[in-house]
């Protein structure tokens, strides 16, 4: 065979898998959602004089064709098992995967975004709290890469730097520290949440310095449904998935839950088992990510309150505190704004936390 049928072969061959994933392209049925990685994908561009003139039609043509493009998790697998196993690369989009455990890089402190966040908490101080009867806690979760990163010789953000700055911007409230109560094995491999069945001993070093005593006995109960969180999606590789436990008992299972979501209250199961197969199933968990919640505990032996201004992490630690007071309240300032809470909280006499993990704080700008 001389070189220029070869030639041809080449070129024809290369047409024609370039046809073939041009019409499976076309053919392909839309996607909306992509699960492994729990976002809304591109829709088709409108099509216009005015988007094709000034370049807004192509630009997201091209984002549409790589969310719709045929096999897409399996390239994205191919390419983050080539990145990291064939070419030795440490992380794919910042992600790492250390003795099992993925985690992103979060990497720098950002200075700005921390100074932002003291001035929004201390907006939530002047405005409700200077001149009530409040006990003021803030504490930090740290994310992964704290423990991670050690091992595995990644970039992380200065965490002695980032404590530093929010206690001292904090300086009104009493700081309790988790880094040294928590390890990776307290982390779910493939998301980046916490376990609940681990949370004992965060709930009891809280509970102490709040002045309150917790429950530290409890049932658990194992889901049936492997857990895939965010990470699994993200890196696109074959690992193992999670599993979801969560702990219950006489005084969990006793409390009202209630969600204002809708704008009126609504009683919701502390744990929603509809949610584990579900989009996210850490969602089970008090609600989820929803602006304002209760738990009101008639077991209780006291008549403490408890306000948490929280994120994500908060929804598994909430349900071992409510079992030391005889109401929480959880507000996630990510949903609603700070200037509204007047309408929904009266501040008098409760002990108030602010818990927040890293990745929030170091990108607060997410804070209402």
């Amino acid at each position: 065979m001389n070189q220029t049928i070869k030639n041809k072969i080449m070129v024809f061959g290369m047409a024609a898998i370039l046809g073939i994933i041009s019409l499976f392209c076309w053919f392909k049925p839309h996607t909306d959602y992509s699960y492994s990685e729990r976002r809304v994908l591109a829709k088709f561009p409108s099509l216009t004089l005015d988007t094709v003139t000034n370049g807004k039609f192509m630009s997201e043509f091209e984002t549409y064709t790589l969310d719709q493009f045929p096999l897409r998790d399996t390239f994205r697998g191919l390419k983050s098992f080539s990145s990291l196993y064939l070419m030795g690369q440490s992380d794919v989009n910042d992600l790492t995967i250390t003795n099992g455990y993925v985690a992103k890089n979060e990497y720098p402190a950002n200075e700005a975004m921390l100074e932002n966040a003291g001035k929004k908490f201390r907006y939530l101080y002047d405005t409700y709290m200077k001149d009530s009867n409040v006990n003021l806690y803030f504490s930090i979760v740290p994310d992964k890469n704290y423990y991670t990163s050690i091992k595995s010789g990644s970039l992380a953000m200065d965490y002695e730097m980032l404590v530093d700055t929010m206690t001292k911007q904090t300086d009104y409230m009493k700081y309790i520290d988790l880094f040294q109560v928590l390890s990776i094995r307290d982390y779910y491999r493939t998301d980046t949440h916490w376990k609940q069945e681990n949370l004992v001993p965060v709930a009891i070093v809280l509970s102490d310095v709040m002045g309150v005593e917790t429950s530290m006995n409890y049932t658990k109960t194992q889901l049936e449904e492997p857990f895939y969180g965010v990470y699994y999606g993200q890196l696109a590789l074959p690992l193992s998935p999670d599993t979801i436990t969560y702990l219950t008992n006489e005084i969990v299972e006793s409390c009202i839950v209630t969600d204002y979501n809708s704008g009126k209250p609504v009683t919701i199961p502390m744990y929603d088992l509809s949610q584990a197969t579900a989009k996210d199933p850490y969602e089970l968990f008090v609600g989820g990510n929803t602006p304002l919640v209760t738990i009101e505990n008639p077991l209780a032996t006291t008549d403490k309150e408890l306000v948490i201004f929280r994120d994500s992490f908060t929804s598994s630690l909430a349900p071992l505190l409510a079992t030391g007071y005889s109401k929480v309240t959880l507000v996630d300032i990510r949903y609603i704004n700070s200037g509204m809470l007047g309408n929904f909280i009266e501040f008098d006499n409760q002990d108030v936390l602010f818990l927040y993990s890293t990745l929030v704080l170091n990108s607060s700008t997410i804070l209402k």
